[in-house]
């Protein structure tokens, strides 16, 4: 009798611990997951800056300072993405945004660009980037969240130690800093509008921690 105790309390040990290594094996996945996607729109963001500098250069030929200042953000932007630390991506990309607020700032002064398409479909577009930014931003900070969480509860804990995984960093870009600045033109309305994620998700994924 005390054998067959023993075993079923083994057993259901055993069954314990594998549940938690799997709920942490699917949280970490997740969060990696939520990560990609974040990387994915902060690439698309940086391949529309190139574009969007040469519109407006053309028409603000003496604003040069701007022009650099944008490239070399957008520069520094790439390479702390090739990081995959996001406390490193989060300073980058906001360093990025308030170079980019300078250069729609320059683009209201030149009231022809109202005119160009490619200018106003470029600044478009850049708005729907930011908004799938926030949103996966938001996903992702959720999905950090609870696998840092499950990673200081019993006895994930001591599966976490076990089998070396580590806690994830938030990305916390400053929303507000990340908005695309209206470019208003006189007697017009603006040629674009800031973008306004959706509500925080609970779930989702992120980068891969180190082993």
């Amino acid at each position: 009798m005390v054998l067959i105790i023993i075993i079923v309390v083994v057993v259901l040990i055993a069954i314990l611990l594998w549940a938690s290594f799997n709920g942490l094996v699917k949280k970490r996945n997740r969060t990696q997951e939520a990560w990609s996607q974040i990387d994915v729109e902060l690439k698309r963001r940086h391949d529309l800056i190139p574009n969007l500098v040469s519109t407006v250069q053309g028409y603000a030929t003496h604003e040069q300072g701007t022009f650099e200042a944008v490239t070399k953000a957008r520069a520094d932007a790439v390479s702390a993405g090739s990081t995959g630390d996001p406390d490193k991506i989060g300073q980058a990309e906001t360093a990025l945004s308030g170079s980019l607020r300078s250069l729609f700032a320059v683009a209201e002064n030149y009231p022809q660009l109202r005119a160009v398409e490619s200018f106003v479909q470029l600044q478009e577009t850049l708005t729907a980037t930011e908004d799938k930014i926030e949103f996966a931003r938001r996903y992702y900070n959720g999905s950090a969240r609870d696998y840092d969480t499950a990673l200081q509860t019993f006895p994930r804990n001591i599966i976490a130690g076990m089998f070396h995984f580590t806690a994830v960093a938030y990305f916390e870009a400053d929303a507000a800093d990340r908005a695309v600045p209206n470019v208003t033109f006189p007697g017009s309305a603006s040629a674009g509008t800031t973008p306004s994620g959706p509500p925080p998700a609970t779930d989702s994924s992120g980068p891969p921690p180190a082993h």
